[in-house]
């Protein structure tokens, strides 16, 4: 998700490591910090790759900076991964939280849709944090309140998030047509 957040604030616009850094922390940081150790590693292999293009512009005050360019090949890939994101993106809170940021860098309705239909499908199985068995458990069918708590919240969550979903796909499919 690290390369995909790369790709998807360097088509926004340039920036230098340590602004590109804030932005995915803003994004992702709550839940995985971003360390140095690896954000440069990730731009290096983007750049090693063609994806990215690194620039020397004069700093304000202090030193020149590297200024992170993605090009058109990066466009490209960060197209091809929103596409075709993988099961874990779609089925993982947070990672899907990264895809659904960038998602408005595909072009084409159709294909935006596809993927919101992918979370939509993930949404409507059944699923639980905790199971009898094979059986997965409800809210209302637990002792512990702090379980009661997860299995509510999460259902409410799933609840907004469908809503959203049915609507955002209603739009798309009418600006496809």
């Amino acid at each position: 998700m690290l390369e995909l957040a790369i790709l998807g604030f360097l088509h926004d616009a340039p920036l230098h490591g340590y602004e590109l850094r804030k932005r995915i922390t803003a994004l992702t940081g709550h839940v995985r910090p971003v360390a140095e150790s690896t954000l440069y590693p990730a731009i290096k292999r983007l750049e090693k790759a063609g994806l990215l293009a690194r620039e020397t512009r004069p700093g304000a005050v202090a030193a020149p900076r590297h200024m992170l360019n993605l090009t058109e090949d990066g466009r490209e890939e960060l197209r091809r991964r929103l596409r075709e994101a993988d099961p874990g993106d779609i089925t993982d809170e947070n990672r899907w939280f990264t895809v659904l940021a960038f998602l408005r860098h595909l072009d084409d309705p159709g294909e935006q849709a596809a993927v919101l239909r992918r979370r939509q499908t993930f949404l409507q199985e059944p699923a639980s944090f905790f199971y009898d068995g094979e059986r997965p458990l409800r809210a209302e069918e637990l002792d512990d309140p702090f379980r009661r708590g997860v299995l509510t919240i999460a259902r409410a969550t799933s609840r907004a998030e469908l809503s959203w979903l049915r609507t955002t796909l209603a739009e798309l499919d009418a600006r496809g047509a």
